[in-house]
């Protein structure tokens, strides 16, 4: 019988068809048998739209840096790191705040996890009038939205930086002339029972340093902003003694974090306060 063309010659091996549909390998849902738990295992760095509900009820569209874990159970060997992104899409090209609660949970099903996290730090903008010429800039602050379901139980924590001004007291009690003073950031992180806007959070923080930053100022904004600061001097204890007390007065905050941290204008190193509630 004379053989087609096509046809392997005898003995010949035929090669594995690279498009076949044969199962692979699942290496991550495989055993581990050092029977260690891991409280947190997922993807970090992830760059992704989010919308934002600002206090005057107009959504900003804005860039987060978004973070997704999930607790691994001791037997099993890894997660399954492309089921965090499917879970991600599959809420859309923006990711509405109001839907962290259905992330969360959708984490827990798709990766049989008991407890996810959801992480998202993003550039929050607000337009600022200068104190004098009353000209509008654009001012960025960082918010950032922690969430963990545990179950069926949600925990949300707001953490928002703001940038501010302080003038040294000492500085300015032992001088003939002048104050050093230095820009520092305070980063307070909060529990509520109720909505707290960012946009209040900021106002807060801003009102307890001795001034606040702007984007934009003439000759005339200058020279106030300078003399509001040499007017109202601050420690970096002061200064989060001044957010704790105001946050001590929002009933609707269970929890607080304040840190501050001065780039000092006269010294190699940083001044640095913390204050905790609950």
């Amino acid at each position: 019988m004379i053989q087609g063309k096509d046809a392997p010659a005898s003995g010949a091996t035929v090669a594995a068809d690279p498009h076949s549909k044969a199962p692979l390998h699942d290496v991550q849902s495989g055993r581990d048998h050092r029977e260690l738990r891991i409280d947190k295992v997922g993807v970090r760095g992830l760059r992704f739209p989010i919308q934002i509900r600002d206090k005057a009820h107009v959504h900003q569209n804005t860039i987060a840096t978004i973070s997704m874990c999930v607790d691994l159970p001791k037997e099993f060997k890894g997660t399954h790191m492309s089921r965090f992104i499917e879970v991600l899409n599959a809420h859309g090209s923006i990711v509405h705040v109001e839907n962290i609660e259905d992330i969360l949970h959708a984490m827990q099903q798709k990766l049989h996890a008991a407890t996810a996290h959801l992480e998202m730090e993003f550039p929050f903008f607000l337009t600022k009038n200068a104190p004098v010429s009353g000209m509008a800039g654009v001012m960025d602050y960082t918010a950032r939205f922690a969430a963990t379901a545990t179950g069926k139980e949600i925990d949300f924590v707001l953490t928002v930086i703001v940038g501010v001004t302080t003038l040294c007291p000492c500085s300015k009690a032992i001088s003939k002339h002048g104050a050093h003073n230095q820009r520092g950031n305070v980063t307070v992180s909060i529990r509520s029972d109720k909505v707290v806007w960012i946009e209040d959070l900021i106002a807060l923080i801003e009102a307890s340093a001795s001034s606040e930053l702007y984007s934009l100022l003439k000759r005339e904004d200058e020279k106030a902003v300078t003399e509001r600061a040499y007017e109202n001097p601050v420690f970096v204890e002061d200064l989060v003694r001044n957010v704790a007390l105001k946050l001590n007065g929002l009933a609707e905050v269970s929890w607080y974090q304040v840190e501050a941290e001065n780039y000092e204008s006269i010294h190699n190193h940083n001044a640095y306060a913390c204050i905790e509630k609950g």
